[in-house]
């Protein structure tokens, strides 16, 4: 199968630092390239990947010393991916909803993962107008407040089995990774740890949207000794710093769409404090790979009770929900299903029947062969 993926152009693919979705683009177009098929990547110029690569810009937009607009680049790959449309059999796009209007004009089969949260407002409008353009859920609880787009499915996240390794035996902290803002929960995990007298290590980003937060919030624990500040780490240093935590504090104040940092610490062993938003009680398993407590009280039982969790069950839970090959392998089943509907619509349409994508298609190879005209 000769498959595009479309990936923000924030971060390289995958990102040398914090970057939940370009590094689940990595995981998957590799799962797929090692499953035979033929993948393009479409991508930051600096992404590295067994895919062919077609390079949009030099370097990731976040990394890059001269300000760039990021509106630009992201049309002008979309342009470009619609350009060279013809030479796939499907196009699945990680970008959101920009693409969307000229996704309705073309022919070849295309799927959106949306990855981000789905509540805000003006989204309803997108997707009352785009209705019909096939979209994918990271989690169930990512779709409850869109109930009407045309939603094929929902695909778990998941990593390569082999990057990161199970540790039996942890250290006595408490791990916190992300990024620094309200909704993450990093004051309520640095309460749950100065509660019950336990190291906290953060390792997170501070996006300059969040510094006068960090500044005026967090910068002033950081003076207490069991508060570690290490910042932005990447992906080498995660197996060390998750696998050797007693437990990962999630305390989330937003409905988290997924939250990576989830399985990756339940692929080390490592069992999960969290709170019961977003896509938390469909990852975690309450008793079996950590807990889910309501408030910091809660989560401070939870933890002085945290060597009850075998290790080797959040582990196993990993290998058998949240790998990467059953990630592409759920995806290629969605790809399989837009294909089979694409030909039973070239059929009912080469019988005379028209329909609505249809129509739309033969609306852009006018434009295309400049036939379209006013009327």
């Amino acid at each position: 199968m000769k498959i595009a993926q479309v990936a923000p152009l924030f971060e390289s693919v995958p990102p040398q630092l914090y970057g939940g979705t370009e590094r689940v683009v990595s995981y998957l177009t590799e799962e797929l390239v090692s499953l035979g098929h033929d993948v393009t990547l479409f991508a930051s110029g600096d992404s590295r990947t067994n895919a062919k690569l077609r390079p949009m810009c030099d370097q990731a937009l976040r990394l890059s010393k001269v300000p760039r607009d990021h509106l630009v680049q992201h049309l002008l790959m979309v342009n470009r991916v619609f350009n060279e449309a013809h030479l796939f059999d499907i196009i699945h796009f990680h970008i959101d909803h920009l693409h969307f209007p000229l996704a309705r004009l073309a022919r070849t089969p295309h799927i959106t993962t949306l990855h981000g949260r789905q509540d805000l407002y003006d989204l309803q409008y997108i997707y009352d107008e785009f209705s019909e353009l096939p979209i994918i859920s990271i989690s169930n609880s990512q779709r409850k407040p869109l109930p009407q787009p045309n939603w094929h499915a929902t695909v778990y996240h998941g990593l390569p089995e082999q990057m990161l390794s199970f540790h039996a035996a942890p250290g006595n902290y408490f791990a916190f990774l992300g990024r620094i803002s309200p909704e993450k929960g990093i004051e309520t995990a640095i309460q749950i740890a100065l509660a019950l007298g336990t190291e906290l290590r953060i390792a997170a980003k501070v996006d300059p949207v969040n510094e006068d937060y960090f500044n005026r919030h967090i910068k002033k624990f950081l003076d207490e000794p069991l508060i570690n500040f290490i910042g932005e780490i990447g992906e080498r240093e995660k197996n060390h710093f998750l696998g050797n935590a007693s437990a990962l504090l999630f305390p989330i104040e937003w409905p988290e769409p997924f939250g990576l940092v989830m399985i990756e610490a339940m692929a080390c062993g490592t069992p999960v404090i969290a709170f019961p938003r977003g896509s938390v009680p469909e990852i975690i398993q309450h008793g079996v790979t950590g807990f889910i407590v309501d408030n910091a009280s809660e989560a401070v039982a939870a933890a002085q009770k945290i060597q009850s969790i075998d290790r080797s069950n959040c582990r196993r839970v990993f290998e058998e929900r949240f790998s990467s090959r059953r990630m592409a392998e759920e995806y290629l089943n969605v790809y399989r299903n837009l294909l089979a509907a694409q030909e039973k619509n070239d059929f009912t349409y080469e019988n005379g029947e028209s329909n609505y994508g249809r129509r739309y298609s033969d609306r852009r190879q006018m434009v295309y062969s400049g036939n379209l005209t006013n009327s």
